[in-house]
């Protein structure tokens, strides 16, 4: 099934999300460019908090879904979503440039941002995410789907994964989740 989870089970996580258990590290290091075509690291956003979506913008069905809910938890966060940069990085760079994903992720929020890389950059932030994605022909069809895992990704400052949000989950609880760790972030720093 494309836009599926791969046929991986998960578990079901709480409404704050799946946290991520002890020694468990997910993200880090990227070298990618958005959608105006700029080279980016997460070097370009340290400090600050992201949601993340890996996904494809011929995306019949998840994809769209799952980018409007991330869009909406940003915008009910009222201003602490300010400090909440929206992204979908591609699964997909053959197909998605950075003009493809700049039209695509403006039908969705005025701050998200769409990132591509090479093949070979997409493989790697893919595999720091532990992101499954795979390519699939269907004989019914003249062009193909991307098979991929479905989750947002809350990543903090440090550009490390601090909470997964599960496809279906209401933006209010994804919103809800983002602030509790955007607070328990700042008591810790103080």
């Amino acid at each position: 099934m494309a836009c599926s989870s791969g046929g991986q089970q998960a578990p079901i996580p709480s409404a704050g999300g799946i946290q991520l258990p002890q020694g468990t590290s997910l993200g880090g290091p990227f070298s990618l460019t958005d959608q105006t075509g700029r080279a980016v690291t997460e070097r370009d956003f340290a400090g600050g908090w992201m949601l993340i979506y890996f996904g494809y913008t011929y995306c019949p069905d998840v994809c769209p879904t799952e980018l409007g809910t991330m869009a909406a938890a940003v915008d009910a966060m009222g201003a602490a979503g300010e400090k909440v940069v929206p992204a979908l990085i591609t699964i997909d760079p053959q197909r998605d440039t950075p003009a493809q994903l700049a039209d695509y992720v403006a039908r969705f929020h005025p701050r998200m941002l769409g990132l591509t890389g090479t093949p070979e950059q997409v493989a790697e932030v893919a595999r720091r995410y532990r992101v499954y994605f795979a390519r699939v022909q269907r004989a019914e069809m003249t062009d193909y789907l991307m098979d991929h895992s479905s989750f947002i990704y809350l990543v903090g400052p440090d550009a490390r994964v601090r909470s997964l949000f599960r496809p279906e989950m209401r933006p209010e609880d994804i919103a809800a989740a983002v602030a509790a760790q955007m607070g328990g972030a700042a008591r810790r720093n103080s």
